[in-house]
């Protein structure tokens, strides 16, 4: 029952954005055949996705960190240097 009540909550709920944010999502819906909540909801999945991602790639080093892998500062700058000039 409590998963019901937290599923109808979501199915209802609102958001308040500022005007000119409000203007822009509805530009970019039209842009894109869908309505408003539909970009919403798409933004929204990959928000949760980018977030869980990350969380996986902070635990990954954290890991890394207990095992002992560790890389110097040198390294890491020199690493980052060679994916930008890929």
């Amino acid at each position: 029952m409590t998963r019901f009540l937290a599923i109808s909550t979501l199915l209802s709920m609102e958001v308040h954005l500022a005007p000119e944010k409000e203007a822009r999502l509805h530009q970019l819906a039209v842009r894109s055949g869908k309505n408003t909540a539909e970009v919403v909801e798409e933004a929204v999945d990959r928000l949760l996705e980018y977030d869980a991602n990350f969380n996986e790639a902070v635990e990954q080093g954290r890991e890394s960190a207990r095992r002992g892998d560790l890389l110097e500062h040198d390294e890491v700058v020199e690493r980052i240097e060679r994916m930008f000039r890929s």
